[in-house]
């Protein structure tokens, strides 16, 4: 199969885990072939370290014939127009996470692609991971009966002490549900269903944050958004989800995702990589069972599978699986938590989606179907 000639937009932190996925381990479908940055020295430096023919300006890129695919890796407030640019250039998009910053948006981008026949698609990318995937082999094959319940737990003290720019994340489009929330809810609509309806309280346990990593060390940061989120999801499958994110917490013990059925309940981990420690507890059994991970591939460091596999759908003329509408739906819910706690009521999800399709077993190395 023809390899799809990508264009990557962004060459900040993140951009390196998408040049390796998609330059080592999704060769066999994706080639860059130019990458840009608002900053040229970033840009140029990319296409020196990975072998890019071409480091260019954002139009140029925009206005090569030979990118098919843009990989829009700008910051989240800039999500919407870059894709939106793209998409009027005639290009296949796949963004970072989020999608956009409002479902205004995200619906804008996604009708512009839809009118004119192109495809977008959002990270992240990580529930097609080995780790995810062989959790959702676990529960198709009914391992533990049907899902009733669910807990996801994302719980750290933030971003000061480590990043060395930490202050967009305390403000608004941030927060731990926007940061983080993609990658847990993502796993859990893959896992057991669909988002119906949440509920849920939102709130912040300091006004003000110093930070105290490296270079801003003792800068003082206002908190304008909502550090700690608690909510519950109804599934459309009827099950019943619980989740906190929070900035807040200085430690903790929980596990990052457990999901609970009628005949079993299964420990999965962390839905922001790619592997982690899978267990199993099947009724009438006296202990957790480890599941060992060796059925499915893109087990590393493997962003940029999302990008292949939309990239083989367009191709063969398939849905892809890390898709708009996925992306949509799960921002249609991160955002209902701060309109449940306004209103003090359930909120609906509007943006609609299906399941995911799960990914094969047994595949070749870098192969997603």
């Amino acid at each position: 199969m023809e390899k799809t000639k990508i264009g990557i937009i962004g060459c900040g932190n993140i951009s390196d885990a998408y040049f390796r996925g998609c330059h080592e381990l999704c060769a066999e479908h994706l080639e860059v072939v130019a990458c840009s940055d608002i900053v040229s020295e970033r840009a140029e430096e990319k296409a020196r370290k990975w072998g890019i023919a071409k480091a260019c300006t954002i139009d140029e890129l925009l206005s090569d014939p030979d990118v098919e695919l843009v990989v829009n890796l700008t910051i989240p407030k800039l999500h919407a127009e870059m894709s939106m640019l793209a998409i009027e250039a005639g290009k296949h998009v796949y963004v970072e996470k989020p999608f956009a910053m409002s479902l205004e948006d995200a619906d804008r981008v996604a009708e512009a692609a839809a009118e004119r026949g192109l495809r977008i698609g959002c990270a992240p990318d990580t529930f097609l991971g080995a780790g995810i995937q062989t959790c959702r082999a676990i529960i198709d094959q009914g391992l533990i009966g049907t899902p009733t319940s669910a807990f996801a737990f994302m719980l750290c003290h933030g971003h000061e002490s480590w990043h060395p720019a930490p202050e967009f994340y305390y403000q608004p489009g941030a927060g731990p549900m926007l940061d983080m929330g993609p990658y847990y809810l993502t796993a859990l609509v893959n896992l057991i269903a669909p988002i119906k309806q949440t509920s849920g309280f939102t709130g912040k346990a300091f006004a003000e944050r110093t930070i105290t990593s490296q270079g801003k060390y003792g800068t003082k940061i206002p908190v304008n958004t909502a550090t700690h989120i608690a909510g519950s999801l109804e599934f459309e499958s009827g099950a019943i989800g619980t989740i906190v994110m929070s900035f807040d917490v200085w430690r903790s013990a929980h596990s990052n995702i457990e999901i609970h059925g009628t005949e079993g309940s299964l420990s999965v981990p962390d839905p922001n990589n790619f592997n982690g420690a899978i267990r199993l507890y099947r009724a009438g059994k006296d202990d957790w069972q480890d599941i060992a991970i060796d059925q499915f591939g893109f087990a590393e460091n493997a962003r940029g599978i999302g990008v292949a596999d939309m990239a083989q759908a367009i191709r063969s003329g398939r849905p892809h699986r890390a898709s708009a509408r996925l992306a949509t739906h799960v921002l249609d819910a991160m955002l209902s938590f701060d309109t449940s706690t306004e209103s003090g009521a359930a909120v609906p999800i509007t943006r609609l989606c299906e399941r995911p399709a799960a990914l094969p077993a047994g595949l070749k190395p870098g192969q997603v179907d």
